[in-house]
């Protein structure tokens, strides 16, 4: 391995062109600095993200490419201003690892939109570096940018939520999808998709699933509890549930209309879109009569990440996983491009570097 890997301090799997192939990589992370946390990682989740970047899908990737943001470890080293955690605690961190600080974005705990935002891997830090993900032994993070994983929260299953959990927890919560009684709709059941389920029917929703795929009926009602499955390529069951949702978050990222969606909302009712789709058609009048609200979101600020992160641990809010080893992710990204996983690959980081 070490012959392929090359050199560094830090053992991880890398893509080195649009092929996407990921093998064996050594690179050398930064010393802890002041304010930093350094954590052995031990979980690592999948996300599409990693697909689109060791593909270079958006045309913008920096090979070689380090994917994963969706990370949960222990903490190994701290600096000498960080006061809120400690050697042994259970963090996360998620999608990006630095921001200015100083804007309003980041003043009001809203640092995903920040202009000077760093991705997790695939970015340029502030001191010039390329950014590499959690598909490695161990990070180091700005203590901003790291989370504590409630007491008793499994790892593996908390690193889900620092992607495919905060993308949809951030809409519900901006938009007040947390009313109980209330009728939610969620299109898709992916990785995003079976979160959103979860969030809603923990909130007290009436949670209806909208899919292409009816071999996905039975899963959705009987293992994820859901009230409603509808086929939404079948016009019927979309006409039979026009008007009678209250919100609905949109995870689907391939192509799809709109106007049927819309259509399925009660007067003043909201749709988050959360994926990002090549295109968005739709006719005003889906919009304009009933005073709907079409609305985007990305993931979530500092904040709400750590509020997300303890309404999971006490309402019992667990995604559902595939336990895989890091030998296995061209297998695994393959099948995410086919939508074959129940429903988010987590690589098991620790036992995978051994």
């Amino acid at each position: 391995m070490e012959g392929e890997a090359g050199n560094g301090n830090c053992l991880a799997w890398a893509a080195r062109d649009p092929s996407g192939i990921l093998s064996p990589y050594k690179f050398d992370r930064r010393a802890v600095g002041s304010d930093d946390v350094a954590l052995k990682i031990k979980y690592c989740g999948v996300c599409f993200a990693d697909v689109g970047w060791t593909r270079n899908l958006n045309n913008d990737t920096m090979y070689p490419v380090v994917p994963g943001h969706e990370i949960a470890g222990v903490v190994t080293e701290v600096g000498s201003n960080v006061t809120q955690f400690k050697v042994g605690d259970h963090v996360c961190v998620g999608t990006y690892v630095n921001t200015c600080r100083d804007c309003e974005h980041c003043n009001e705990f809203l640092e995903v939109h920040c202009k000077k935002c760093v991705y997790t891997f695939n970015g340029i830090d502030y001191d010039g570096t390329v950014t590499k993900g959690g598909y490695s032994n161990h990070i180091v993070v700005h203590d901003r940018y790291c989370f504590k994983i409630p007491d008793g929260y499994p790892l593996e299953l908390a690193a889900p939520l620092l992607c495919a959990g905060i993308t949809v927890y951030t809409p519900m919560m901006y938009h007040k999808m947390n009313q109980p009684g209330k009728s939610l709709g969620v299109v898709g059941l992916g990785g995003l998709g079976h979160m959103a389920v979860k969030f809603g029917k923990a909130f007290g929703l009436n949670v209806t699933v909208f899919s292409t795929s009816e071999s996905k009926r039975d899963e959705a009602i009987n293992i994820l509890g859901v009230d409603k499955f509808v086929l939404s390529s079948d016009p019927q069951q979309m006409q039979e549930i026009e008007g009678k949702l209250d919100f609905i978050v949109d995870t689907a990222a391939g192509n799809h209309p709109f106007d049927p969606y819309l259509n399925t909302l009660k007067v003043h009712g909201t749709m988050a879109l959360v994926a990002f789709p090549s295109e968005i058609k739709f006719s005003p009048a889906s919009l304009n009569i009933g005073a709907k609200t079409l609305a985007g979101s990305l993931t979530g600020g500092t904040k709400d990440t750590q509020s997300m992160l303890e309404y999971c641990a006490a309402h019992k809010v667990y995604p559902k996983i595939e336990l895989i080893k890091i030998d296995y992710i061209n297998e695994a990204l393959e099948r995410m491009i086919k939508r074959d996983v129940k429903y988010r690959f987590v690589i098991d980081i620790e036992n995978s570097f051994k």
